[in-house]
C-alpha cells in the first residue's frame, strides 16, 4: 500500500513549485506557431500551425515521460500516473486552435497551466492517488470547421462523430481528411474512448471580458456558462442591373437581409444588457458594385444565461426573418443550441477557498463565452478559473495577459487539482 499523502503538505509544495518563467516561456513558444506578424496568431483547427503547436505540447509531455493518448476526434490527453491506476484522473485543459486573427492566451493558457501542474508535481516528486491529466480539445473555436467546441462535445456524446468528421471548411476540406493528415504527424501512444472516466475537470482561461480587471480581482470563480443558439440565414433573391432595374420589381437579397438584421436587433433589445446578439458573418453574392445582390448568407450568435429567454427570443428568429424577406426566398437553419450550464458548487467552493488561502482577490463570475468545460458538466464535477486579460479584449491580435496573473491562476488550479487527486 502506498503511503497516504498529506494533502496540506502536498498543496504547499506543489503551489510553490509552479514555475512562472517556464509557464511564460511556453506561451511565447506556442505564440510562434501561426504568428501573423501583428502580435497575434492564425492557428485554426487542424492547420499546419496548430499541428506544430500540438507537437510542441507533446514534446514537453514525452520529455517528462507522461502517457499520451488521443480519441477518434483528435483530442489529445497527457497523463501523469497516480498510485491507483484504476482511479479516474483529475483533468484540466483547454484548446490550442485560434481565431483567424487570434491572440496568444485564449485556450493556450488552459493547456499550458494544466501541463505546468503536471510538471511541477513531477519536479518535486509528488505522489497522488489519482492521475493528473492535461487535455487539448480539438476545434474549440469553430473558425475553420463548425460547430465550435467540436472535440469536447463529441467526446461527451453531445454531438455525433459522423457529423463532426463530415464538417467542411470553405475550401471543401473535411474534418476527417484534415484530422487524418494531422494524426500522421503527431506521435501519440494510446487510444482513448469517448466519455473516458474523469474524477473532475477544471479549465483555466483568460476572462475574455473586462470585469476582473475593472474590479481588480485576480481570480474569477466561474459559476456557469450562458446558453447559446446559432442560426444560419440563407436569402435568395434575383440578380439584376443596378442602373436599369426598377426598385419596385427588385428581389434584392442584400436589402432583405439588412432589414432582417435591423428587425432582429429590435427584437433582441434588452434594457438589462444581458442579451448577446451578433451577426458575425455576412456573405454577399455576386459582390459586384453594379449588380443587385442575388444571394446573402449571414449568421446569428445569440446568447443568454436564462433558458426561458433563450427559448423565447430564439424561437422568434425565423418568423422575424420571414416577415422581412422582401420577396426573397429564405431558409433559416439553427446550427447550434446549447443550454446554460451550471458548474459544480463543490468545485467552485474549492477554487474560491484556494484563491483565499493564497491571498488572491477573487469573485464569482458567469462566463459569457462558451468553453469546452460546458460539455464536461454531464460527465463529472466541473469548474473553471478565470484570470484577467488587458481591457477585456480577446479574439483579437492585441489580446494580452500578465505572467503574474497567469501564474496566479495556475497556482489555484494546482491546489484544487492536487486536493482532488489526493482525496
Amino acid at each position: 500500500m502506498p503511503a497516504k499523502v498529506d494533502p496540506e503538505d502536498a498543496v504547499k509544495r506543489l503551489v510553490a513549485a509552479i514555475d512562472e518563467d517556464r509557464l511564460w516561456r511556453r506561451h511565447l513558444e506556442i505564440a510562434t506557431f501561426g504568428e501573423t506578424g501583428r502580435g497575434g496568431v492564425n492557428r485554426q483547427a487542424l492547420s499546419k500551425a496548430e499541428t506544430e503547436a500540438k507537437q510542441a505540447f507533446l514534446r514537453w509531455a514525452t520529455a517528462a515521460d507522461y502517457e499520451t493518448g488521443t480519441d477518434a476526434i483528435g483530442n489529445i490527453f497527457v497523463r501523469r500516473a497516480g498510485a491507483e491506476p484504476g482511479a479516474a484522473p483529475v483533468v484540466a485543459g483547454s484548446h490550442l486552435d485560434s481565431q483567424p486573427t487570434g491572440g496568444n492566451f485564449d485556450g493556450v493558457y488552459g493547456v499550458l497551466a494544466a501541463l505546468e501542474v503536471l510538471d511541477a508535481a513531477s519536479g518535486i516528486g509528488l505522489g497522488t492517488k489519482r492521475g493528473l491529466e492535461a487535455v487539448v480539445w480539438m476545434n474549440e473555436e469553430g473558425a475553420r470547421f463548425q460547430p465550435s467546441t467540436m472535440g469536447s462535445s463529441v467526446f461527451a456524446g453531445e454531438f455525433p462523430l459522423a457529423a463532426a468528421l463530415a464538417s467542411q471548411d470553405r475550401s471543401g476540406v473535411t474534418v476527417e481528411d484534415a484530422l487524418r493528415a494531422q494524426m500522421t504527424v503527431l506521435d501519440v501512444e494510446q487510444v482513448v474512448p469517448f466519455g473516458a472516466p474523469m474524477a473532475a475537470y477544471l479549465e483555466a482561461h483568460i476572462e475574455q471580458g473586462p470585469i476582473l480587471e475593472a474590479t481588480q480581482k485576480t481570480i474569477g470563480v466561474v459559476t456557469g456558462i450562458q446558453g447559446l443558439r446559432w442560426f444560419q440565414i440563407d436569402v435568395r433573391g434575383e440578380e439584376g442591373h443596378a442602373g436599369t432595374t426598377p426598385h419596385l420589381g427588385r428581389r434584392d437579397a442584400m436589402a432583405a437581409a439588412a432589414n432582417m438584421v435591423t428587425a432582429l436587433q429590435r427584437l433582441m433589445r434588452d434594457e438589462s444588457d444581458r442579451v448577446r446578439f451578433t451577426v458575425g458573418r455576412f456573405e454577399v453574392s455576386p459582390n459586384s458594385p453594379n449588380t443587385i445582390p442575388g444571394h446573402v448568407l449571414f449568421t446569428i450568435d445569440f446568447r443568454h444565461p436564462g433558458a426561458e429567454t433563450l427559448r423565447r427570443l430564439g424561437d422568434q428568429v425565423e418568423a422575424v426573418c420571414h416577415d422581412h424577406a422582401g420577396g426573397c426566398d429564405i431558409t433559416v437553419r439553427q446550427t447550434i443550441e446549447t443550454p446554460p450550464a451550471t458548474f459544480d458548487t463543490a468545485i467552485s467552493d474549492q477554487i474560491r477557498a484556494a484563491a483565499a488561502r493564497q491571498g488572491l482577490p477573487n469573485m464569482d463570475i458567469l462566463s459569457g463565452a462558451t468553453h469546452d468545460a460546458k460539455y464536461m458538466t454531464g460527465l463529472c464535477p466541473t469548474g473553471m478559473i478565470f484570470v484577467p486579460c488587458e481591457g477585456g479584449r480577446s479574439h483579437t491580435e492585441i489580446e494580452s495577459a500578465t505572467s503574474g496573473d497567469l501564474v496566479a491562476g495556475a497556482r489555484v488550479l494546482a491546489e484544487v487539482m492536487v486536493r482532488l487527486a489526493c482525496a
